[in-house]
């Protein structure tokens, strides 16, 4: 669920920030990339194609750096760094034709470029020269990243070569680095179920997940695969409650628990030397990612799906990657090219609805996310995540109709709902249903009495309405012990003892809000508004011409222009609610 209100006014200022609290299917709302609708057209020249492509890449638009690097490098074919630069794009882009016939070039250039001998080697792997993939294995450095991956795809080359026991012996516990150990095991197990040796996989796969800190959602599918396909059905049942139990809510294991009840089996998810090259490419990709490695995980994502382009769990890691770099276009292309039979099906049709969102597309957002809500009628994630959107749009009322549709389909009502509470609570409060608002904020502090941003919004809220002021000033200090560097939170603090009139205290406060958010109109407005109160008229004007100058909304526009005109007079002083909160 995602918190990033783009309502504006109050509720903008008083739900900034709790993005943190997000469901993980939910993405932040940002604009569309306009590089991904614009047409690449190389120039004549060689600087303007280079200078193009490299602002391109510093603009992480890699499809257009491809472009124009690939157009420089005709007219220096030459250029070492470019060579090398270049065929980076391509492969990055996927484009692997053009990424093997430059990765030939590079190795004649430099011999030991390790990413273009990787290039090359899973190129032999997709045809099956193991032996060619091998020797071009042996040019990677003994050390970082290829410490990880090398044992990995080695293994699978003598995999293809029917060599098992050679590589079950390259995997083995005491062959490489701690840190690689569950990798490794994981991969040995992939090596023993294809070689028919079941207990032994099991093993190996059991010895995964439980030495996992967090368990990973694809050793739990492929683990739990092999239970179902030797008819272990509780067993592979109780794994996924594990997994369930640590990542509740999510959606993944939907499909694996509703084949178990029907009596289904799961084909396996690696069958071929190429299959298990692809697995051990994504699972370094994975790792990357998660370390912000965003342009080499690419590279190994896009390798991953070359050798195995019908690679879901890849496709979702490629999406990710897309999106982080604001890739719109290309992100919701990969999510729609996800097999509907897929168990990543649903997640990357509740993707393609928030990229449609961030594109500007928000019909076809609230159609799709319709239409998944309509398919599954005990699904509330498609209507969580429609409430996310329209309130994003400030179409409180029928956000706050779709959270009300979601909490009917929820069974049993958890703790971690707690955000759903406090979403809908916002969209009841921005539509005037003040009681049942407040009743959904209550709800969200007794799931998560600590919650900063909801302390605020109820805390504010309270102190606007003239109600529990006392009460409503304890919870925004305690939500600025939580977040003393929030600017927001901070202005509430100082803001509640201007409207119970301490104004010194206010004057103290709000000049730190100032100080962390000196772009906000409003807190530079309540600054301005406490200076006068305390005599300091000359500053107050100042804080309204610079709230003035920082774009206020139409109502705080005409109050700052009165204010400038009149000073603070009784009628304004009063500190009417805004339209806006």
């Amino acid at each position: 669920m995602n918190f990033r209100n783009r309502a504006t006014g109050r509720a903008r200022r008083i739900a900034a920030g709790v993005a943190c609290a997000a469901v993980a299917l939910a993405v932040a709302g940002t604009a569309p990339a306009a590089a991904d609708k614009a047409e690449t057209v190389p120039g004549k020249t060689l600087t303007g194609n280079y200078l193009a492509g490299r602002h391109a890449q510093a603009q992480r638009d890699l499809g257009a750096a491809a472009d124009f690097l690939g157009a420089a490098l005709k007219q220096a074919p030459d250029a070492p760094d470019l060579l090398r630069r270049t065929f980076v794009l391509m492969t990055a882009e996927g484009r692997m034709r053009e990424a093997q016939e430059l990765a030939k070039r590079l190795l004649v250039a430099e011999p030991d470029e390790p990413v273009a001998a990787l290039t090359l080697a899973v190129a032999d792997i997709k045809r099956g020269r193991f032996a060619a993939a091998a020797e071009l294995l042996a040019k990677l450095p003994k050390d970082g990243l290829s410490s990880f991956m090398t044992p990995v795809l080695k293994a699978w080359i003598l995999v293809g070569e029917k060599k098992t026991d050679e590589a079950l012996t390259l995997l083995a516990p005491g062959s490489g680095e701690k840190a690689t150990l569950n990798l490794r095991a994981l991969h040995a197990a992939l090596i023993h179920e294809m070689a028919g040796r079941l207990d032994e996989a099991e093993r190996h796969f059991k010895s995964v997940t439980d030495n996992q800190a967090g368990m990973s959602f694809r050793a739990v599918q492929l683990y739990g695969g092999l239970l179902e396909r030797q008819g272990k059905k509780d067993e592979a049942r109780a794994l996924y409650d594990r997994y369930l139990k640590e990542h509740p809510g999510t959606p993944l294991l939907d499909m694996a628990r509703r084949r178990i009840a029907g009596g289904g089996k799961p084909a396996p998810l690696v069958t071929s030397a190429a299959d298990g090259a692809a697995e051990g490419l994504f699972d370094v990709a994975s790792s990357l990612s998660q370390q912000n490695a965003r342009e080499t995980a690419m590279v190994l994502g896009r390798l991953a799906l070359y050798l195995k382009p019908k690679f879901p769990v890849m496709q979702i890691l490629l999406g990710d990657i897309l999106e982080a770099d604001n890739r719109l276009e290309p992100a919701l292309a990969v999510y729609k090219a996800i097999d509907a039979k897929s168990t990543f099906s649903w997640s990357a049709r509740l993707r393609a609805a928030a990229v449609l969102d961030k594109l500007g597309r928000v019909d076809e957002a609230v159609k799709t996310l319709r239409a998944m809500a309509k398919e599954v009628p005990d699904d509330e994630g498609p209507l969580i995540n429609l409430g996310d959107i329209l309130r994003g749009h400030e179409r409180f009322k029928e956000a706050a109709e779709a959270y009300d549709e979601a909490m009917k389909r929820i069974a049993t009502i958890e703790p971690r709902h707690w955000t759903l509470f406090y979403a809908r609570g916002i969209s009841l409060e921005r539509s005037d249903q003040w009681l049942r608002a407040e009743a959904d904020f209550q709800k969200a502090l007794e799931f998560k009495p600590d919650q900063p941003y909801v302390l605020n919004y109820l805390g504010y809220t309270w102190i606007e309405r003239g109600k529990n002021l006392e009460q409503a000033q304890e919870m925004i200090r305690q939500a600025v012990k939580l977040r003393p560097n929030d600017g927001y939170i901070v202005d509430s603090l100082g803001w509640g003892y201007y409207k119970v009139g301490s104004f010194q205290k206010a004057v103290v406060e709000l000049e730190r809000a100032v100080e962390l958010r000196p772009q906000d109109p409003i807190i530079n407005d309540h600054l301005g508004d406490a200076y006068w109160q305390v005599g300091r008229q000359r500053e107050a004007k100042f804080q309204w011409t610079r709230a003035l100058s920082l774009k206020p909304e139409a109502d705080l526009l005409a109050k700052l222009q009165q204010k400038l005109k009149d000073g603070l007079v009784e009628e304004t002083a009063a500190v009417k609610k805004p339209k806006s909160g």
